[in-house]
C-alpha cells in the first residue's frame, strides 16, 4: 500500500471525502467526520517527528484508509520495517510486530499504540517451552512463527509466517521439523508438505515411541479468532449463497482449511479477492480486514457471516495512534541478548521470502 499523502496536502476535508468515498456503508458519517480530524492530525505529527506508520491488515477501517505508509501482513511489514530509513517507527498492530521492528532497527524509536497489544497465540508459548522441546528433540531445527515474543524467536533457527511457513520448513531439509506455536498451521504446513505430524504433551520422556518417527512436532497454541471458524460456518454459507468463494486464513484449523476455496496469508486472500472474477467471498479472518477488503472492492460483496473481532487489534485505534506519537508512547524494547539471536531467525526468514 502506497504511503497517504503528508499533512500538508490534505486537508480535513479532503480526508473526510477520501474516508467517506471508502467507508460510507461501514461508519456513519459523523463518525468519519471525527475520523478525519483526528487523520490530518496523525498525518501532521508523522511528519513532524519523521514517522513511518506501518498497519497490519487488521486494522479499523479508518485508519487503514487513511494514515499508513505501508499496510500489510507481517512478512510484508517485516520486509518495510527492515528498509525503513525513517526516525520513528509507529507499528499498528500487536506487540509481537512492533518487536520485530525493533529487532531489525535496534537504533530507531518503535511505538505501539496500545499499552498492552497482545495475542492469544504469543502468549501460549515461552522461551523455556521452546528449550524444553529442544532437550526432549535434540538436533531438530526449530520453526517459529512470527507471531512469537521475542524470547521465543531467539531459540528458533528461523521465523515464518503464515505466507511463507512451508517453504520455511522445506528449505531446512531435515527430517523432522519442531515448528511453534500454532497447531493449526502447523497441520495445515504438514498436510502441504507430505509430513506427518505430533503435538507432544507437556511432560514425558523425549524422542520415545511415536515422538521418534513424527516428521513435524507442534505445539498447542491457537489463535483466539481463527479458532472459533468451523466447518458448519462454511456448510451455512454455501447454503445461503451457493456462488460464494470462502477464503480462510491458515490459522483455522485444517478441517475449515479443507472445506475453503482459497487459503492464504492475509495479503494473498487480498490479491485473491481483488483478481478473482468472483462476485460475492466469505472472509473465514478477523473481521475488520473484511471492511478493509469489502472497502476496496466495491464492486464484490463480502459476506458478514462469520464476524469475528481480535480484542487486541481492536485496541489500536486512530485516537491511540495519534497519542502515540504525540506523547512518544509506548516504546518497544528488546533486551539487546535476545534481539541479537532473534535479528538472526527474523533474517533467514526475509532470506527465504515466499
Amino acid at each position: 500500500m502506497a504511503g497517504a499523502p503528508r499533512a500538508a496536502e490534505r486537508g480535513v476535508e479532503q480526508i473526510y471525502r477520501d474516508l467517506r468515498a471508502k467507508l460510507r456503508d461501514v461508519l456513519p458519517d459523523f463518525e468519519l467526520r471525527l475520523k478525519a480530524e483526528v487523520a490530518h492530525e496523525v498525518l501532521r505529527l508523522k511528519a513532524e517527528r519523521r514517522a513511518v506508520i506501518l498497519a497490519h491488515n487488521y486494522m479499523e477501517p479508518a485508519l487503514y484508509h487513511s494514515v499508513p505508509d505501508f499496510a500489510g501482513d507481517s512478512l510484508e511489514l517485516s520486509r518495510r520495517a527492515a528498509a525503513t530509513e525513517a526516525d520513528v517507527i509507529v507499528f499498528c498492530g500487536v506487540r509481537f510486530m512492533a518487536e520485530t521492528a525493533k529487532i531489525l532497527n535496534p537504533s530507531k524509536t518503535v511505538l505501539l499504540p496500545s499499552a498492552k497489544g497482545g495475542c492469544s497465540l504469543a502468549a501460549s508459548i515461552s522461551g523455556e517451552d521452546v528449550r524444553q522441546l529442544k532437550r526432549r528433540f535434540p538436533g531438530v531445527p526449530v520453526v517459529a512463527y512470527v507471531n512469537t515474543y521475542a524470547e521465543v524467536k531467539a531459540e528458533a533457527d528461523v521465523c515464518c509466517t503464515s505466507g511463507n511457513a512451508a517453504a520455511v520448513v522445506e528449505s531446512l531439509d531435515a527430517e523432522r521439523v519442531i515448528f511453534v506455536p500454532d497447531e493449526y498451521l502447523a497441520r495445515n504446513v504438514a498436510r502441504e508438505t507430505g509430513r506427518r505430524i505430533i503435538v507432544p504433551s507437556a511432560a514425558g520422556p523425549g524422542g520415545a515411541g511415536a515422538e521418534r518417527g513424527a516428521a513435524l512436532v507442534g505445539w498447542p497454541g491457537r489463535c483466539e479468532v481463527h479458532e472459533q471458524f468451523a466447518v458448519e460456518d462454511v456448510d451455512a454459507a454455501r447454503r445461503q449463497f451457493p456462488d460464494v468463494v470462502v477464503l480462510a486464513h491458515p490459522e483455522c484449523s485444517p478441517e475449515v482449511v479443507a472445506a475453503a476455496d482459497f487459503t492464504g496469508s492475509t495479503s494473498a486472500m487480498i490479491r485473491h479477492v481483488r483478481d478473482s472474477a468472483a462476485g460475492r467471498y466469505l472472509l473465514l479472518t478477523e473481521c475488520s480486514m473484511g471492511d478493509n477488503v469489502a472497502a476496496a472492492n466495491p464492486g464484490k460483496e463480502l459476506l458478514r457471516l462469520c464476524s469475528v473481532r481480535c480484542p487486541h487489534m481492536n485496541e489500536i485505534t486512530l485516537e491511540e495512534t495519534r497519542d502515540a506519537l504525540r506523547f512518544s508512547r509506548y516504546a518497544i524494547e528488546v533486551p539487546e541478548p535476545i534481539r541479537v539471536r532473534a535479528a538472526r531467525s527474523i533474517e533467514r526468514m526475509l532470506a527465504i521470502g515466499g
